[in-house]
Formats: C-alpha cells, sequence, structure tokens
C-alpha cells in the first residue's frame, strides 16, 4: 500500500518510505526517467546511511532490478556513484566499476553513455595523502552511468545546447572551405551552419553549494540540520531535458533535499520523490515554500495546499 505523501505540488509528490518497497507497488514500464544518487560507499558511515565498499553492489542491485522494471522501455536510468579511497591506504576503491558491471550483468541494463560531473569547488581529500604527504591530488570527479533498457531510449541532444564559443561564432559567420583534417576528418561546409548552439560533451561541470538558496537560510532559521550531500541542480536538469519532455514522468528513490523533485516541477515534469528519514523528507518542502525563490524558478506555480489537489 502507497502511504500518503508528505506534500504535494502541481506536478509531483515526495513521500517518506522505503524506495524499494515504494517501487515494488508501482506498474511496469510507468516511469520515464530516474534520476538519483544514492549514498555513497565510502570507507566512513554518514549520517544519512552508507553500504559500505563491500557490501554496496549487493546493496544497489534490487533497488536497481526494480528500477528496471518500472522505467519504460524508452526510459533512462541515470545514476551518480562518486568515488572513494580504500581505508588507510592512498589507492582507490573499484566499487562503482563493479556496480556498473553488476547493473549490466545481472540486471541487464545497457550503459548508454558514462558521464563525469567535475566539482572545481570539492574539498582536497582525503587529507592524510592529498594535504598532508601531498602524493595524490584532489578528487574533483565523480561518476554518472546513463543506463537505459533500449539503446535506441528517448535522448535528444538538441534539449540542452550550450552558447557557441566565440572562435565558433566567428566561423559560422565567415564560413568554411571543405577541407580534410590530418585525423581524417572531412570539415565541409555545413561545419560552419548554424545549428542552435553546441552540443554538449559528457563532462558537467558545476559546484555543489547553495549556501544562499531558501532551503539552506530556512532551514537554518528553523534550527534544522540541513542535508549534508546536497544533489547540485544542474544534474537532474542536464538529463531531464536530455532525455524526457513536458509531462513525462520523472522518478528520484533516494531523494534527500529533493533536488530532482524541485527541477523536474520547474521543467512541468510529473515527479515522484522517495526518502526514507522523515526529517529530510519534511525539511525538502522548504525548497517549495519560498514564494520568491520558487515562483522565479517556477514561473508562478508555487506550492499548494494538499486539499486543493486531486490524485
Amino acid at each position: 500500500m502507497k502511504p500518503d505523501p508528505v506534500y504535494k505540488t502541481e506536478f509531483g509528490a515526495l513521500f517518506c518510505a522505503d524506495s524499494l518497497e515504494f517501487m515494488r507497488h508501482l506498474p511496469p514500464d510507468s516511469v520515464d526517467l530516474v534520476v538519483t544518487s544514492p549514498p555513497y560507499a565510502l570507507h566512513f558511515k554518514k549520517e544519512y546511511g552508507n553500504a559500505n565498499q563491500q557490501d554496496y553492489v549487493a546493496w544497489l542491485v534490487p533497488f536497481a532490478a526494480e528500477i528496471k522494471r518500472i522505467i519504460r522501455p524508452s526510459g533512462s536510468f541515470v545514476l551518480n556513484l562518486g568515488g572513494a579511497w580504500q581505508p588507510g591506504s592512498p589507492v582507490r576503491s573499484l566499487y562503482h566499476y563493479r556496480t556498473l558491471l553488476a547493473l549490466v550483468d545481472q540486471v541487464g541494463f545497457n550503459l548508454a553513455q558514462e558521464f563525469f560531473w567535475f566539482n572545481p569547488a570539492k574539498m582536497p581529500a582525503p587529507a592524510e595523502w592529498v594535504n598532508v604527504r601531498r602524493i595524490r591530488v584532489k578528487d574533483s570527479v565523480e561518476y554518472i552511468f546513463w543506463l537505459v533498457k533500449d539503446p535506441m531510449a528517448n535522448a535528444d541532444n538538441r534539449n540542452v545546447l550550450q552558447p557557441y564559443s566565440q572562435d565558433m561564432k566567428r566561423l559560422i559567420k565567415r564560413g568554411v572551405k571543405e577541407t580534410v583534417r590530418p585525423s581524417g576528418h572531412v570539415i565541409n561546409g555545413s561545419f560552419a551552419s548554424d545549428k542552435g548552439g553546441s552540443i554538449p560533451s559528457n563532462l558537467i561541470q558545476c559546484g555543489n553549494n547553495e549556501s544562499n538558496s531558501s532551503y539552506i537560510r530556512h532551514s537554518k532559521e528553523l534550527g534544522s540540520k540541513v542535508h549534508p550531500a546536497r544533489f547540485p541542480a544542474e544534474i537532474p536538469r542536464f538529463f531531464i531535458e536530455f532525455l524526457t519532455k513536458p509531462g513525462d514522468s520523472v522518478l528520484d528513490p533516494f531523494a534527500g533535499s529533493n533536488t530532482t523533485g524541485f527541477v523536474a516541477e520547474r521543467l512541468k515534469r510529473k515527479w515522484t520523490g522517495i526518502e526514507i528519514r522523515n526529517d529530510y523528507a519534511s525539511e525538502s518542502k522548504l525548497r517549495f515554500e519560498s514564494a520568491a525563490e520558487f515562483a522565479s524558478a517556477a514561473r508562478g506555480q508555487l506550492l499548494l495546499p494538499l486539499d486543493t489537489i486531486g490524485e
């Protein structure tokens, strides 16, 4: 039985529940996109809960199996996993690679493409190897695996075009002559045509700080503890626009402070968030309750009282 939502908005709802049990009650082939960042397999325990490196694959696979069941054949599963170090040693864990192999070999997903999240503001860690002994460099990249059932799942990179560089703008204005690069690539006149923007790469650069957001401000005003591992809005924004269209459904089974739901609301996608901790689930409502911030982000669509929204 599906629990009552902690809160609803025009386009979605946040539930406090065990997401594995919650997803088992969802019909098959009913979700267009699952985008999430579950707790990482760090060698030290976090307050929001995380499996250790040895147990991580076995812990995550049942969630992934349910995700594969509920997403449509045209849908996608976008998984953000951070890297980790081996305890007490300056060598890296391979848990995220083992996780990827299990999702493909055991669960049956296809790897559509791997992405990398570059966070230039990430703190140097582990301090012992980076700051003290100086034998490693700052780890500023996390992994994002785009997984699909069908290799031809929905996607359109025209929805996530980036501004042209100044050099490209000059080429478009001047035009180019047909030539063959040393690599063998043929460059013809169409190369310099204006196609609306530059196709993005699989490197997503964004910080993970929102110190001035309404969520942070209101949490502090209420004396509440801010979620310690917030998802940067740019990641769900990119994949929601890349892999879905307005009206499609988005689910985050490890919602945390519900950045994914907030972004999906702004982009007019139906969304469902699931968070197992009641305090995080309740506090995430603050993202939607700042009239000034949310009106700007969602073009005037504010959080509606539960009794004004139907099922």
